[in-house]
Protein backbone atom coordinates (compact mmCIF):
# COMPACT_ATOMS: atom_id res chain seq x y z
CA UNK A 1 0.00 0.00 0.00
CA UNK A 2 2.63 2.68 0.58
CA UNK A 3 4.83 1.70 -2.14
CA UNK A 4 1.40 2.34 -4.39
CA UNK A 5 0.78 5.57 -2.75
CA UNK A 6 5.04 6.45 -3.22
CA UNK A 7 4.58 5.44 -7.11
CA UNK A 8 1.26 7.64 -7.13
CA UNK A 9 3.06 10.59 -5.15
CA UNK A 10 5.87 10.46 -7.74
CA UNK A 11 3.79 9.95 -10.65
CA UNK A 12 1.98 13.26 -9.51
CA UNK A 13 5.08 15.66 -9.15
CA UNK A 14 6.38 13.93 -12.86
CA UNK A 15 2.78 15.37 -14.17
CA UNK A 16 3.09 18.71 -12.45
CA UNK A 17 6.06 19.66 -13.70
CA UNK A 18 6.27 18.04 -17.37
CA UNK A 19 2.86 20.40 -17.76
CA UNK A 20 5.43 23.47 -15.97
CA UNK A 21 7.95 23.19 -18.45
CA UNK A 22 5.96 23.31 -20.95
CA UNK A 23 5.48 27.20 -21.53
CA UNK A 24 8.95 28.80 -20.71
CA UNK A 25 8.62 31.11 -23.83
CA UNK A 26 5.11 31.94 -22.32
CA UNK A 27 6.47 32.33 -18.38
CA UNK A 28 9.53 34.97 -19.33
CA UNK A 29 7.34 36.98 -21.59
CA UNK A 30 4.64 36.85 -18.68
CA UNK A 31 8.05 38.49 -16.67
CA UNK A 32 9.28 40.84 -19.19
CA UNK A 33 5.92 42.60 -19.95
CA UNK A 34 5.77 42.17 -15.92
CA UNK A 35 8.69 44.60 -15.30
CA UNK A 36 7.22 46.85 -18.35
CA UNK A 37 4.60 47.72 -16.56
CA UNK A 38 6.48 48.27 -13.26
CA UNK A 39 9.07 50.66 -15.18
CA UNK A 40 6.05 52.51 -16.99
CA UNK A 41 4.50 52.88 -13.44
CA UNK A 42 7.73 53.88 -11.86
CA UNK A 43 8.74 57.08 -14.28
CA UNK A 44 5.22 57.93 -14.21
CA UNK A 45 4.13 57.24 -17.99
CA UNK A 46 1.29 55.10 -16.84
CA UNK A 47 -1.66 56.20 -14.52
CA UNK A 48 -2.59 54.35 -11.38
CA UNK A 49 -5.68 53.22 -13.66
CA UNK A 50 -3.62 51.96 -16.73
CA UNK A 51 -1.74 50.01 -14.24
CA UNK A 52 -4.43 48.38 -13.07
CA UNK A 53 -6.34 47.01 -16.03
CA UNK A 54 -2.24 46.15 -17.27
CA UNK A 55 -1.86 44.16 -14.50
CA UNK A 56 -5.49 42.71 -14.72
CA UNK A 57 -4.68 41.12 -18.30
CA UNK A 58 -1.27 39.30 -17.05
CA UNK A 59 -3.32 38.08 -14.62
CA UNK A 60 -6.12 36.54 -17.01
CA UNK A 61 -3.31 35.65 -19.37
CA UNK A 62 -1.61 33.89 -16.27
CA UNK A 63 -5.01 32.08 -15.44
CA UNK A 64 -5.25 30.77 -18.66
CA UNK A 65 -1.96 29.37 -19.17
CA UNK A 66 -2.90 27.68 -15.74
CA UNK A 67 -5.72 26.02 -17.24
CA UNK A 68 -3.61 24.69 -20.84
CA UNK A 69 -1.26 23.03 -18.04
CA UNK A 70 -3.93 21.66 -16.59
CA UNK A 71 -4.49 18.13 -18.48
CA UNK A 72 -0.48 18.37 -17.95
CA UNK A 73 -0.25 18.82 -22.15
CA UNK A 74 -0.08 22.26 -23.62
CA UNK A 75 -0.93 21.70 -27.30
CA UNK A 76 -0.07 23.91 -30.37
CA UNK A 77 -3.45 25.52 -30.57
CA UNK A 78 -3.27 26.63 -27.04
CA UNK A 79 0.39 28.03 -27.20
CA UNK A 80 -1.38 30.13 -30.30
CA UNK A 81 -3.84 31.14 -27.89
CA UNK A 82 -1.87 32.47 -24.76
CA UNK A 83 1.14 34.09 -27.53
CA UNK A 84 -1.76 35.89 -28.91
CA UNK A 85 -2.97 36.79 -25.27
CA UNK A 86 0.65 38.03 -24.99
CA UNK A 87 0.89 39.93 -28.49
CA UNK A 88 -2.34 41.93 -27.54
CA UNK A 89 -1.18 43.19 -23.74
CA UNK A 90 2.02 43.70 -24.98
CA UNK A 91 0.81 46.25 -27.80
CA UNK A 92 -1.80 47.75 -24.82
CA UNK A 93 1.71 48.06 -22.67
CA UNK A 94 3.30 49.88 -25.41
CA UNK A 95 0.25 52.06 -26.17
CA UNK A 96 -0.07 52.81 -22.71
CA UNK A 97 3.37 53.73 -22.20
CA UNK A 98 3.19 55.58 -24.88
CA UNK A 99 0.07 58.02 -24.87
CA UNK A 100 -0.17 61.34 -23.13
CA UNK A 101 -0.39 61.32 -19.63
CA UNK A 102 -3.07 63.27 -17.96
CA UNK A 103 -2.91 64.30 -14.21
CA UNK A 104 -4.35 61.65 -11.98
Amino acid sequence: MKKAILVFTLGCIVFVSKAQEQTPRVDGRQQIQEERIQQGRASGELTHRETALLRKEQRHIHRAERRAKADGDVTRAERRKLDRKQDRSSRHILRANNNPVKPE
